[in-house]
């Protein structure tokens, strides 16, 4: 093995069984997909049931008033993208947002709302593949909610640092999260019933429908196009504060919410060492990745190893031009032939030449035979952006980076599942005092600029930064796995990858190896600041390394021992049937559990 050799130490086993396998950022989540499979369960119903869990116990990272990409493989079927990323409301238009006073999408407040997507997505997941139904599935997050589950430090930690704004100008947030008017202490049983309300109506307005089809279908109708959507709509209009400091009504309407449906699309793939990689396609940040393993692959192995000076200069230099390419070029309208030329080997050839010896701190998008679009660049004034380990950074305006959640689940039939659900958080809007929930703000990841790819267009979706992997090889998967993290998703997989594929780690070895990331490249996240050259590292990387960097000329910024990323995965190996689980230590909630 040319990488360096991994640390006997691990956080957590490398699990292995035979029987179920199930992996999440918060370990509620966990357990109940463990226990659909131990009912007799698939993965399918086991990730939908985990996926409302989420909804109630990390509700700074995501919510039902969100969105949700994920990648979906039947043991019996084709993989399939799951696309649960609404578009941007009729409504929400570049004239309207100019009109408003705004020169950028605001991060908080129901004027950056996408219609939601997530409860349709997992709706419709369940009803294709799963055999539960929908009460026996919804049961979960239905008890946590009505009855209490245990709020994590971070939760509240969230809660306390927007408390303010909340008291001030979200009177309906500071209800629901503050029900004696202070932040609640970490592991107190909390409790949310107008959501616990709003899932047992979606149960009870749909079980008079006569097969468990229909009962579901009758569920992602009334969630559509009942009460849900009219509830949106009406407590849209009302005018309130937005992370500009002005105030402004939403324009999502009940009618943008009949008309969304989420659906499937096929993954884009590239191979790697032995490994068929899937990811969703440029109307997100998936083939990033993809991209990075491309001009990564031409490199010796010693020479892409995230333990070594050298090795992660590649890694940080590669992700710098594959984001670059990102801004310039990724959107719903880039064509798949665009696509596959960003992806071929030629083109990762021309790309590796353009790495040197130095940092870039330059945005180079490559010559794909489009116009780039070059996105406005303002330098971060304050620290550079140091990430966490998938938790939310959030001002006491509503600004928020990296918030999002994410779970694996792989079955004894082999069916699998990486998703990662995100948005819809607690602080990114006022909460719906009757549905117990906030709307998303996936908006802000469009530029009110038309000449960019990824511009605010009614109908269109967000590039979203939302980006579960799934391997196979041959016909066989052989691995799902995610993280949170905004525009680090990609590039805490990568590192991944690369020592779990080519360096021999485990995959808790990979997960537990420190990491880093680039901060060289406009932040999906408002205010899309950037810090040219800017390199995240933790500490546990080594003082040789990050030495070795910063003399490359890499901006770093250290981010302690263990704090980024929340990487989880569970893994099937063809040969034998055995299945294995990972997961994540930082942030001290991520569990993986199987037999």
């Amino acid at each position: 093995m040319s990488f360096v050799s991994p640390s006997d130490f691990r956080t957590r086993p490398d699990l292995r069984g035979t029987f179920g396998m199930c992996a999440s950022t918060h370990w509620l989540a966990t357990q109940t997909a463990q226990s659909v499979l131990e009912r007799g369960g698939n993965a399918f119903d086991a990730s939908t049931a985990a996926a409302f869990v989420l909804h109630v116990v990390e509700p700074h990272l995501n919510g039902p008033g969100g969105d949700l990409v994920a990648i979906v493989a039947p043991a019996s079927g084709e993989p399939s993208v799951l696309v649960g990323q609404g578009p941007a409301p009729a409504g929400a238009t570049i004239d309207h947002f100019r009109a408003e006073g705004l020169d950028m999408v605001p991060a908080a407040g129901a004027l950056a709302a996408a219609v939601p997507g997530a409860v349709d997505a997992w709706l419709l997941l369940l009803r294709d593949y799963g055999t539960w139904e929908l009460a026996d599935v919804l049961a979960y997050a239905i008890d946590y909610a009505g009855n209490g589950h245990p709020l994590s430090e971070r939760v509240g930690a969230v809660i306390g640092t927007v408390a303010e704004m909340f008291a001030e100008y979200w009177p309906t947030s500071a209800a629901l999260w503050m029900p004696r008017g202070m932040p609640p202490a970490a592991d107190v049983m909390f409790r949310n019933p107008a959501f616990a309300g709003t899932l047992e109506r979606l149960v009870s307005e749909s079980r008079h429908a006569p097969t468990r089809d229909t009962r579901i279908e009758a569920a992602r109708t009334i969630w559509k196009g009942g009460f849900v959507a009219e509830g949106i709509e009406a407590f849209a209009r009302h005018p309130h504060r937005h992370s500009s400091g002005s105030d402004h009504a939403g324009v999502i309407t009940a009618g943008d919410m009949a008309s969304f449906s989420a659906h499937y699309e096929t993954p884009v793939a590239f191979e790697f060492r032995g490994h068929t990689v899937l990811k969703g396609s440029s109307w997100g940040q998936g083939p990033v990745l993809l991209q990075a393993l491309a001009i990564l692959d031409g490199l010796p192995d010693e020479h892409i190893d995230p333990s070594t000076a050298v090795g992660a200069h590649h890694v940080l230099e590669s992700l710098k031009l594959a984001m670059a390419d990102r801004d310039a070029y990724y959107g719903e309208d880039l064509s798949s032939e665009q696509l596959d030329l960003l992806l071929s080997p030629e083109y990762a050839s021309v790309r590796r030449k353009e790495i040197g010896e130095t940092a870039s701190h330059e945005f180079r998008p490559g010559a794909c035979g489009l116009d780039p679009f070059f996105p406005p660049l303002v330098e971060e004034t304050d620290a550079p952006r140091g990430g966490s380990s998938g938790e939310p950074t959030v001002s006491v305006t509503g600004e928020t980076r990296g918030d999002t959640c994410h779970l694996d689940i792989i079955d004894r039939w082999g069916n699998a599942v990486s998703a990662t659900p995100s948005g819809g958080w607690l602080q990114s809007s006022p909460s719906i005092p009757e549905l117990g929930f906030a709307l998303g703000t996936r908006l802000q990841m469009t530029w009110l600029d038309p000449a960019s790819p990824s511009a605010l267009r009614p109908g269109h979706r967000p590039r979203t930064t939302l980006t579960p992997t799934m391997l196979f090889r041959g016909p066989e998967v052989v691995a799902a796995l995610g993280t949170p993290g905004g525009d680090q998703q990609d590039q805490w997989q990568l590192s991944y990858l690369l020592r779990t594929l080519v360096g021999g780690y485990t995959p808790q070895q990979a997960i537990d190896a420190p990491t880093f990331h680039t901060t060289s490249m406009p932040s999906s996240f408002w205010p899309r600041r950037w810090t040219p050259g800017g390199a995240v590292v933790e500490d546990r990387l080594g003082e040789d390394v990050i030495t070795g960097l910063r003399e490359r000329g890499h901006r770093i910024t250290r981010a302690g021992d263990w704090s980024l990323g929340r990487l989880s995965t569970v893994t099937r190996d063809p040969a034998t049937g055995v299945l294995g689980a990972a997961a994540n230590a930082r942030g001290a909630q991520g569990y993986a559990v199987g037999r």
